[in-house]
């Protein structure tokens, strides 16, 4: 009779009575862990002081590691481990300070029988509301109920009844009254634009370049080709190792002329000669080539838009890729030509750049580029985290801040941007930034993301407006002051309404002329995603 080795059955704790089990998903970088713990373990002091005041009991599903130095799940297969541990149906709290990889947590989640609640403090320092919502943006994408909640310390009287609900039901539901499915359109000139481009992409394709997929565990920023290519996007898939060995063959005096153009524009670089702690020319030079490096094989791949890794894979290996993505957002950056000098690569245009290789950042760029191309309107668009905000004056303020670079139109041109080295922290081998202020004006916001198997867009707009050097200050140091920043006002969306709907960690901005202008951009931009068959939702204030 043969014999074989069957594996040992898996049984998980029973769920002790009126206890909540709490896990932290962290950063794969150990420096990111260490520094971002004390937060962390402040939250978790002020979370389990409100739970158990409500009556209840706290259990940490997983130990603080002291030979680490934190007590974060920093792998994936750290996640299985701990999650083999914690009863399959215990009411469960994701607690979140900081940035967090969600593939750490995610199959834990996915097998999780019992309500999650994904929690964030209120603070700028590091990136925890920026987490909570890539963790959402990421569950909503897998088909996972779970329930969010914010707050500076949990001692306020909205958290804690969200608290109290959730624990006495298992849910806690927020105000979404703001968002509203897209009307049927009357057709005019803008339905008429948005319909033929639909169309136009759908008929004649393009192919976006994604240089490693799946960044920093954001689970959310992929989607299937199965939901891409019905609408006419392709992917090239691209490894960062050939945009490395593309940079070496970047000639010294081309990356020199690079910089010298910045320079002439008006940037400004905040150098100095430590390669540990400042920008140096050697770590800005390394970027220059990246950019040309990045149109080259733009070119030869024929690709609409691009995106680069954010940090994972390059950031041992050179500078950070930020001043090159920063640059192709740019209509007016400096001139690249191909290998052999015969012509100018992408001339009199921005190549769109989706950070971080966010493909819902893609689809929303590469659209956003060709409408307002069409219009006669600057096509120039990032993303940005949704970082944190205040109350200034009259209006909720909000801080959005991309992790390295705008394109410069944002900031009102290169003369009024900056680079400046990127925190050691995250980037061991420097690399600037190109950052500045936002300049006030109207904006239309989005965000591309799938939910129930589709692909669903929410629009909106919304106004930059200037605060006073002394708070851009403050909001600056409270959060990375080496980043670009814009004060962001909504229009008709709270605080509480963008957080407890917005199923991303990144938001898409673009800039019109005017109000009316961008007003009827929306319109085209809505009509253009309803002919391609994805779902709109308008948010808030807009005029359609």
């Amino acid at each position: 009779m043969t014999r074989y080795i069957l594996p040992a059955p898996v049984e998980r704790p029973a769920a002790p009575p009126r206890t909540v089990y709490t896990v932290a998903s962290g950063d794969l970088r150990l420096s990111a862990n260490v520094t971002c713990w004390p937060t962390q373990r402040q939250l978790e002091a002020d979370l389990a002081a409100a739970v158990t005041a409500l009556g209840w009991h706290v259990r940490r599903g997983h130990d603080v590691d002291p030979v680490k130095g934190h007590g974060f799940i920093d792998s994936q297969r750290a996640g299985i481990e701990v999650f083999r541990s914690i009863p399959a149906d215990v009411p469960l709290i994701v607690v979140e300070a900081v940035w967090q990889y969600s593939h750490h947590v995610l199959a834990g989640l996915r097998a999780h029988r019992g309500p999650i609640l994904l929690v964030a403090n209120w603070s700028g320092e590091y990136p925890g509301l920026v987490g909570l919502l890539n963790l959402a943006g990421s569950l909503t994408k897998a088909g996972v109920r779970y329930s969010t909640l914010w707050s500076e310390d949990f001692t306020d009287e909205w958290a804690r009844d969200g608290l109290k609900k959730w624990l006495e039901t298992g849910e806690v539901t927020h105000d979404e009254s703001h968002v509203r499915p897209l009307p049927a359109l009357r057709p005019d000139e803008e339905v008429e634009l948005g319909v033929a481009l639909a169309r136009h992409l759908v008929s004649e394709r393009a192919v976006i370049g994604v240089f490693d997929e799946g960044c920093m565990g954001m689970y959310n920023a992929i989607i299937d080709d199965e939901l891409l290519n019905p609408i006419g996007i392709f992917k090239e898939r691209l490894s960062q190792s050939a945009l490395v060995a593309e940079m070496a063959r970047v000639p010294d005096t081309e990356a020199r002329a690079v910089l010298a153009w910045l320079e002439t524009a008006g940037m400004t670089f905040h150098t100095g000669t430590d390669e540990a702690t400042e920008l140096t020319y050697a770590q800005l030079l390394s970027q220059c080539r990246m950019y040309v490096a990045a149109l080259r094989i733009a070119d030869d791949f024929g690709l609409d838009a691009v995106g680069i890794q954010y940090q994972q894979g390059l950031k041992d290996t050179v500078p950070a890729s930020d001043l090159a993505e920063g640059l192709l957002n740019n209509v007016e950056r400096p001139p690249v030509t191909s290998r052999d000098g015969s012509r100018e690569l992408y001339p009199g245009a921005a190549l769109p750049h989706f950070n971080e290789v966010d493909e819902g950042v893609a689809v929303d760029s590469l659209v956003t580029n060709r409408i307002w191309t069409a219009m006669g309107l600057d096509p120039a668009t990032t993303l940005h985290d949704i970082r944190w905000g205040q109350r200034y004056g009259e209006h909720f303020v909000w801080v959005f801040e991309i992790s390295g670079s705008v394109p410069a139109s944002h900031n009102g041109g290169y003369d009024r941007s900056y680079s400046m080295r990127q925190p050691p922290m995250y980037f061991p081998l420097g690399g600037g930034t190109l950052s500045g202020v936002s300049k006030p004006g109207e904006i239309v916001w989005s965000r591309v993301f799938v939910m129930d198997g589709c692909l669903h867009v929410d629009l909106g707009r919304g106004t930059v407006v200037e605060l006073p050097e002394a708070e851009t200050r403050r909001r600056l140091d409270a959060t990375t002051p080496q980043w670009p920043i814009m004060h962001a006002v909504l229009h008709g969306v709270g605080r509480d309404q963008l957080m407890a709907r917005h199923k991303a960690n990144h938001v898409n901005v673009v800039y019109a002329p005017d109000a009316d202008t961008a007003d009827r951009a929306l319109r085209v931009k809505a009509a253009l995603f309803a002919e391609l068959g994805v779902r709109v939702h308008l948010c808030g204030e807009v005029t359609i």
